[in-house]
């Protein structure tokens, strides 16, 4: 019995070895929340994962905000345009338009919440956990951004000169183009993650870096 018993207690300690180096051999694309923000999730457009779609319908707002800028005195294009954009960030408040049909906004907010979830898998790689607060952090600047924006384009409709509603429609691509750009807001000569910075472009840019560890 004590050569058994012997046996046993040897392997026990190798097995705990073995479950935490199988632990630490994890990496980010193993993560099923990774995969849910950045390749595949149920309820998208085509499945996609959540960051491409934020940015996808990001690029039509864009478009579409530029689009309005091309004439500030044609009150109707101008209003048209902010409808698109509207549209694409934010579809539940117009159901029709050229965006996906998801939206920045949800895309945006189910991203971060999904790389929050990431780092809270046991075995996660740290460069998952680190990289997750700068990828939410730039999603969630994104949300407000989608809001604010949402908030111009109802205002623009509600204009009835060209002259007022060209001041909404000049704002309104500002912050558009920052969806995916961000913005410097501290003016150290580059976008980061920080709260008021970082858009789209960024957390690409760390999910990329977390992909890499």
């Amino acid at each position: 019995m004590r050569p058994i018993a012997l046996i046993i207690a040897l392997a026990l300690p190798l097995t705990g070895l073995l479950s935490a180096g199988s632990l630490s051999a994890q990496t980010a694309a193993d993560n099923p929340h990774v995969g849910h923000v950045t390749t595949q999730w149920r309820d998208t457009p085509d499945q996609q994962g959540f960051l491409p779609v934020a940015v996808a319908d990001a690029q039509v707002a864009a478009q579409h905000a530029g689009f309005a800028m091309r004439d500030l005195t044609n009150l109707d294009t101008m209003k048209r345009h902010a409808g698109h954009v509207l549209h694409a960030v934010d579809p539940s408040q117009i159901a029709e338009g050229p965006g996906s049909g998801y939206g920045v906004k949800k895309a945006a907010e189910n991203a971060a919440a999904h790389i929050e979830n990431a780092a809270k898998v046991e075995g996660t790689p740290q460069g998952v956990v680190t990289h997750s607060v700068h990828i939410a952090q730039s999603a969630r600047n994104t949300v407000k951004r989608a809001d604010e924006i949402a908030k111009l384009a109802q205002q623009i409709h509600g204009t009835t000169t060209a002259e007022e509603a060209s001041l909404l429609v000049e704002q309104m691509n500002t912050i558009a183009q920052q969806l995916l750009a961000g913005v410097d807001a501290n003016a150290d000569g580059r976008v980061g993650w920080q709260e008021g910075e970082g858009g789209l472009d960024t957390a690409q840019q760390h999910v990329n870096l977390m992909l890499g560890t």
